[in-house]
């Protein structure tokens, strides 16, 4: 059974730094694209952003500059380093990656069970 599990959410001050872990476990075959969302309250989810297998990286404007996707292959890990937080980064933030279950054979997405972070004075 294949699991994402993230790690790293709290709390932080304005200004300061965050970085979110999710590492995929299980009967995984192979990964493809990687992805963080997240989710504030009252509002819908949003993509802040994606990584290809290849190390390709693509960000929601609002956070470009700031944070930093990156990924280890051999680890099947991604990661989000959040710098200059702001109160408007509060949210539940989720990891989602397409990958093979190699006791399913075929690629879909799976998801995190989320990590909260908040940022505030």
């Amino acid at each position: 059974q294949v699991q994402l599990v993230e790690s790293g959410g709290g709390l932080a001050q304005p200004g300061g730094s965050l970085r979110l872990s999710c590492a995929a476990s299980g009967s995984i075959f192979s990964v493809s694209g990687m992805r963080w969302y997240r989710q504030a309250p009252g509002k819908q989810r949003e993509l802040v952003g994606a990584i290809t297998s290849g190390g390709t990286t693509r960000y929601v404007d609002s956070v470009k500059g700031r944070f930093t996707i990156s990924r280890d292959n051999a680890k099947n890990t991604v990661y989000l380093q959040m710098n200059s937080l702001k109160p408007e980064d509060t949210a539940v933030y989720f990891c989602n990656a397409d990958l093979v279950d190699s006791n399913i054979g075929t690629m879909r997405g799976y998801w995190g069970q989320g990590t909260q972070v908040t940022v505030s004075s």
